[in-house]
């Protein structure tokens, strides 16, 4: 029997997979949560197989939460579900060591074989979103580059991050500049959007 957790905060989708998941003669829901902080505390009482995560969920996202089971609970593998297919967060899945990475509208055989799969040790990608990851590229920005707009992306000011990165707020201010530039943003808010969807953050 595969026990499944699955932690997913719009309840009427969370009953819907409970209910799908539960007509397989192999699989058993164990656990069902609504928030990111549940899981790992969860998965160490149940011990499931799987856990079928939605990437967005309060408190702990999806992704985090699987790098923390992939600590707190080794043998628990992980499944996302996506409504929105960025690269970013495929690559960001694979990099906390998700085995599976679905869309949300996939047809219900392809969630169970996915589950199958992954319970077996395999890894299940979404072909679209593969591929759409391997068309995003590698990142045009420099290490200081990234490290400026991921501090301008927690809301830090330019002086700010200047004293943080012991640089000038002019030379900040540049930084920022080349990376619009670079992303063919609009601005500095565009760009911290297009490298976050890229998964460059």
């Amino acid at each position: 029997m595969i026990r499944i957790l699955i932690a997913e905060d719009m309840h009427l989708l969370r009953r819907a997979l409970v209910s799908l998941l539960e007509l397989e003669d192999d699989m058993e829901v164990v656990a069902e949560l609504s928030s990111g902080d549940e899981i790992v505390p969860a998965a160490q009482t149940v011990r499931p197989d799987i856990a079928v995560l939605d990437v967005d969920l309060p408190g702990t996202d999806g992704i985090s939460a699987a790098q923390a089971l992939h600590v707190a609970v080794p043998e628990c593998r992980t499944l996302i579900l996506t409504s929105l297919g960025r690269p970013g967060n495929l690559r960001r899945a694979l990099a906390a060591h998700a085995s599976g990475f679905l869309l949300k509208d996939s047809e219900p055989d392809q969630l169970t074989a996915a589950i199958r799969d992954i319970v077996a040790g395999k890894r299940v990608i979404d072909p679209q979103l593969a591929l759409a990851a391997l068309d995003t590229g590698s990142s045009p920005l420099t290490e200081r580059e990234v490290e400026v707009l991921r501090m301008a992306g927690d809301g830090a000011e330019p002086a700010e991050i200047a004293e943080r990165l012991f640089l000038s707020a002019g030379t900040v201010r540049n930084y920022l500049t080349t990376v619009v530039s670079k992303l063919n943003a609009r601005n500095r808010v565009d760009a911290i959007r297009i490298a976050r969807e890229a998964g460059w953050l």
